[in-house]
């Protein structure tokens, strides 16, 4: 796949590079305590690799192995303060046959402002985004994704999966052609069937991103957190095209709840 290839060209056009953003920050306060970061909690069978030798996998672990398959090469992750045994675990990234690299953030508002400390990282790239307390199927969710957003004119394409519980999460309503015509952010009812939770963009929509968060800054302190839903969500009543496409049928597991850990523990414990 030559999504990532910065340099190939097809049909006599350059590729934009594919850069991983896995945002890190959270505190994980419906979990505490754990004995370690939920990123980095162990949900499957050890591996054995000639280089790291024997190590659990972790929950991040599955979110970067398949933004690999997709032929992403790097990924920046955004830490808060406390959070060293991220790094300390995944280091430079071999495990999963990637470049990792580090950026530390201070105050954040939500995930927005988490990712938006990449901004001079990604601005010129096309962004691959997940959550790394998060584990879903299928293995090649990010490869759909990607050639999806190479065919399209959308600044941003969502991946969708089943929602089991529609009240806590971000619904997307969108139309046959894919077209998202609405987020609805954790409806008390709805019909709506689909959420999302990966995601590529390009740099229309990082920059829609970094314009957001520098308008909302100020205030940031004293109003609700924000989600990256209603920031896709306030794009689209800019006139920005978002579309979505369902990569599974399967719900995807939130390990921040203790209902999802558990859940994730059991599906994965054979490796």
């Amino acid at each position: 796949m030559l999504v990532n290839e910065p340099n190939s060209k097809v049909g006599g056009e350059h590729r934009r590079e594919v850069i991983g953003l896995v945002p890190a920050a959270g505190q994980a306060t419906r979990m505490s305590p754990l004995p370690c970061s939920k990123e980095i909690y162990p949900i499957g069978m050890r591996q054995i690799d000639e280089d790291l030798g024997v190590r659990p996998k972790v929950v991040c672990h599955y979110l970067l192995e398949k933004m690999r398959l997709a032929g992403i090469t790097k990924a920046y992750v955004i830490l808060k303060e406390g959070k060293w045994d991220i790094p300390a675990y995944l280091r430079d990234g071999a495990l999963a046959n990637m470049h990792l690299a580090y950026l530390l953030l201070g105050s954040s508002f939500g995930p927005p402002y988490t990712l938006d400390q990449a901004y001079d990282f990604v601005q010129t790239s096309v962004v691959a985004f997940g959550f790394p307390d998060i584990v879903f199927q299928p293995d090649d969710a990010f490869v759909r994704l990607l050639t999806r957003q190479s065919e399209s004119k959308a600044c941003a394409i969502l991946g969708l999966f089943p929602a089991e519980q529609p009240q806590k999460v971000d619904m997307v309503d969108f139309g046959n052609s894919g077209r998202v015509r609405q987020i609805v952010i954790k409806p008390h009812y709805t019909h709506l069937s689909h959420s999302w939770c990966i995601a590529v963009w390009t740099p229309v929509f990082t920059q829609f991103l970094h314009d957001y968060v520098a308008a909302h800054r100020q205030a940031a302190a004293t109003t609700p957190e924000v989600s990256v839903g209603e920031v896709i969500q306030t794009a689209i009543e800019a006139g920005l095209e978002v579309e979505a496409m369902p990569v599974s049928d399967k719900p995807y597991l939130d390990i921040g709840t203790a209902q999802g850990l558990v859940r994730a523990v059991g599906h994965y414990a054979g490796g």
